[in-house]
């Protein structure tokens, strides 16, 4: 049977919340040993207590905690230390990976900054999130900076006010950014023999993230404008409507071709030949006679039976799902990470690649949970990364 393709290597987590830590569950997915290193003063990763109201939790282990920590290994140190930093000089010496989230100059402070390390072990890749970049020692808090880059100004209805967005988007879009300029490094020392550093700031991964309307601004000079779940360039792109039964569906009609076959599926193909409808730019600009269109007839059919035919004419759309509903499923059903007896997680793997293999993953760690296990692997000269997941 193949084996998880980073099965040897050990990862060393200096992070903590949401970014770092899901980057750490990547590579523990994929059969990386990630030993998470907690604030014992602090009582471990803040996240183990942002519980929701009436969540009893297990052991620290809370739903947010959840979202990013299974598979790991937890040790508790204070390591302003002495003792307890010799320990995580000695597993960044055994390391192949350290994924850290200190703001710039603290990790130089507690002394497990990249260039501390590395004298310890050259190969070593050390993977940094910060707020800002290295010359802006402001913490990075992933509501502010949806605020700073843009994010909360275009998201929310036409009338409404700014509006954040339901996860920590930038924490997320900053975690894949590092994820990817990780397996850069490795194909890097792979070629050179030597490790390297590689930093990711939440407000560069959120400006890069603006994708289309960035380069509406700087393409063509417009502003982009709060519009609900509307698409600036395309018609009907986003809305949502509410069918017979009171249902709500959206689309996200391309081109014309799907437009026609929309209004085909509709009962009113003569409507895609109107003037004003025929064309994409021509609907951009009558968008909300196009809307007020699709609404009366969308409103004459039940969501389930529209939605079979809409997908037999290859029209996109899709039913506006709740959280349990998504989970009801299929696609959904094989993202999930299971355990005897305890709740579900969701995997940070969304991919399939050929000739590897996947191992079981253990469920978040309580804090502290595998220290002397750690602490055992690092008096033996001869231990290194075992499978545990």
């Amino acid at each position: 049977m193949a084996q998880p393709v980073f099965k040897e290597m050990l990862v060393l987590e200096l992070a903590s919340v949401l970014a770092g830590p899901s980057v750490g569950q990547f590579f523990a997915e994929l059969g990386a040993t990630v030993v998470k290193l907690e604030n014992a003063v602090t009582g471990g990763d803040v996240t183990r207590n942002w519980k929701l109201f009436g969540e009893q939790g297990n052991q620290g282990v809370s739903a947010y905690f959840s979202a990013a920590n299974w598979g790991k290994r937890s040790i508790g140190l204070d390591i302003t230390q002495p003792q307890a930093l010799e320990v995580v000089h000695q597993l960044a010496a055994k390391a192949d990976l350290v994924i850290a989230s200190y703001k710039p100059g603290d990790a130089e402070k507690l002394q497990v900054d990249y260039r501390t390390l590395t004298q310890l072990n050259p190969r070593l890749i050390y993977g940094h999130i910060t707020g800002y970049g290295p010359e802006d020692e402001r913490a990075g808090y992933d509501a502010v900076i949806q605020a700073e880059s843009g994010f909360m100004f275009l998201n929310g209805s036409t009338d409404g006010p700014p509006t954040k967005m339901p996860v920590a988007l930038i924490d997320v879009l900053a975690a894949h950014q590092l994820k990817e300029g990780i397996l850069t490094a490795l194909l890097q020392r792979e070629r050179s023999g030597k490790g390297s550093y590689v930093q990711v700031s939440l407000f560069d991964a959120a400006v890069s993230a603006l994708a289309n309307q960035g380069t509406n601004y700087l393409v063509a000079g417009h502003n982009p404008q709060r519009m609900g779940s509307e698409h600036p360039n395309i018609v009907p792109y986003g809305r949502v409507y509410t069918c017979k039964d009171g249902l709500p569906l959206v689309l996200a009609i391309g081109d014309d071709r799907q437009f026609r076959r929309l209004c085909q599926a509709l009962g009113d193909p003569l409507l895609a030949e109107r003037p004003e409808f025929a064309t994409n730019s021509a609907r951009v600009r009558y968008r909300e006679a196009v809307n007020e269109q699709l609404e009366k007839l969308i409103s004459q059919h039940e969501r389930q039976r529209l939605l079979a035919e809409l997908h037999r004419l290859h029209v996109p759309a899709g039913a506006v799902n709740s959280v349990p509903e998504v989970f009801e499923q299929p696609q959904a059903r094989r993202m999930l990470l299971t355990q005897p007896h305890g709740p579900s997680g969701i995997r940070q793997v969304a991919f399939v690649m050929e000739g590897t293999g996947v191992d079981t993953m253990t469920p978040p760690p309580t804090f502290g949970q595998h220290q002397a296990q750690i602490l055992d692997m690092l008096t033996d000269p001869a231990s290194g990364p075992a499978s545990e997941h």
